[in-house]
């Protein structure tokens, strides 16, 4: 029966335009900001409806988890989008309760009088479609089937995610960002925007990141080859059965170890064998949140990213900025985004942060980029 019924109402939904909604006591409103002290930050969510991707096909229900920090001036053009990165969290800033245990992953750089500067901006971060933190994804309810979506969650691209962005925005009255901002994944979301919606914003800051999908990432088709070999995979339809949490656990750690944590906990955790139990946690509890389908749709997602063919259009303003020991995105490829941008006549400024805490060193080191972020900041105004 709910089969049937979602295949009459589909051809309604594909021809109706988005409809923007706020829920009952998710706390989207006009002006849903913060203007004090981050240590009640509100999980915010959003949702349209009859979405259609780039494929063709149409979410009948989109929904995007969100996070805001200080307040939309009148004019609805003092708004920083953040965005995050491929398995990370929109939870940018400040804490949900004082009592928590660690702030947002941008805390550092996110706040009164810093660098993004909640008292001058309206800060909004943003979840990415597809993501496994209270956005639409795989794991969400299909209204055909009354099941998560699994492996037959549609495929989208980059400018779907930005889209369901541009939406929400325009839900809380944004009518005009001063940046998108954000790391790894979270930069080509910046980068994607400066071409899909170049008038929209003064100037992106792309961190850690590219304007292209990089060479010699793993393939969806041999994250799916490592997947499969669980016995826990089930073709992706492992929902009622406990998922792969082995073979997540294992690929965190890995990915924990090569993005610099090791480096950074030791900052706080002098002796090896403490600092790999607590990597080993860490990668634990990632691994109970982050669900398998997500990490491949997501990583399908950039197989047609590639926004370099667009330099062209781009209007906004471009502070770049890389990690000088990121293995991901190491310094190297700077000059060619760099050149690549000047020949489009698009005004870019590199920063590099000197730091041992590779591809996640944006966060913990805000101290060494804030100034230039500030700065960059306070020249889109001039």
């Amino acid at each position: 029966m709910l089969r049937t019924l979602a295949m009459l109402l589909a051809p309604t939904l594909t021809l109706a335009a988005c409809t923007t909604v706020a829920p009952a006591g998710n706390g989207a409103a006009a002006v849903p900001g913060d203007t004090g002290p981050l240590d009640h930050v509100v999980k915010r969510t959003f949702t349209a409806y009859g979405f259609k991707l780039d494929s063709g096909r149409v979410l009948p229900e989109m929904t995007l988890a969100y996070e805001t920090y200080g307040r939309l001036a009148p004019d609805g053009r003092n708004a920083i989008l953040v965005t995050h990165g491929f398995t990370s969290s929109h939870h940018a800033a400040g804490k949900y309760t004082p009592a928590d245990a660690a702030a947002g992953s941008w805390d550092g750089l996110i706040g009164p009088g810093k660098a993004i500067d909640t008292t001058r901006y309206f800060v909004v971060s943003s979840n990415m479609l597809g993501s496994s933190y209270g956005s639409t994804a795989p794991r969400s309810t299909n209204p055909a089937t009354g099941k998560p979506y699994g492996p037959d969650f549609p495929a989208i691209t980059v400018r779907d995610i930005v889209r369901a962005q541009k939406l929400m925005l325009e839900s809380l009255h944004v009518t005009h960002l001063v940046a998108v901002a954000g790391p790894s994944y979270g930069g080509f979301q910046a980068f994607q925007w400066a071409v899909t919606y170049p008038g929209f914003m003064h100037g992106i800051v792309p961190v850690v990141t590219a304007p292209k999908y990089r060479t010699g990432a793993e393939t969806p088709e041999t994250m799916l080859a490592r997947f499969a070999k669980d016995p826990g995979w089930n073709g992706g339809w492992y929902y009622d059965t406990g998922g792969i949490p082995t073979t997540m656990t294992e690929l965190r750690y890995n990915t924990l170890v090569n993005y610099g944590q090791n480096e950074i906990l030791a900052t706080r955790i002098p002796g090896e064998a403490e600092r790999q139990a607590r990597l080993r946690q860490m990668a634990e509890a990632w691994a109970r949140e982050f669900d398998p389908n997500s990490m491949l749709t997501l990583r399908k997602a950039l197989q047609t990213y590639d926004t370099t063919g667009e330099f062209g259009t781009i209007r906004a303003r471009v502070l770049y900025v890389l990690s000088r020991t990121d293995k991901l995105f190491p310094p190297r490829i700077a000059p060619d985004v760099m050149d690549g941008l000047a020949r489009a006549g698009v005004d870019a400024k590199y920063v590099e942060i000197d730091t041992e805490f590779g591809h996640s060193a944006s966060g913990p080191e805000w101290a060494k980029w804030g100034p230039a972020l500030k700065a960059f900041l306070d020249s889109l105004e001039r």
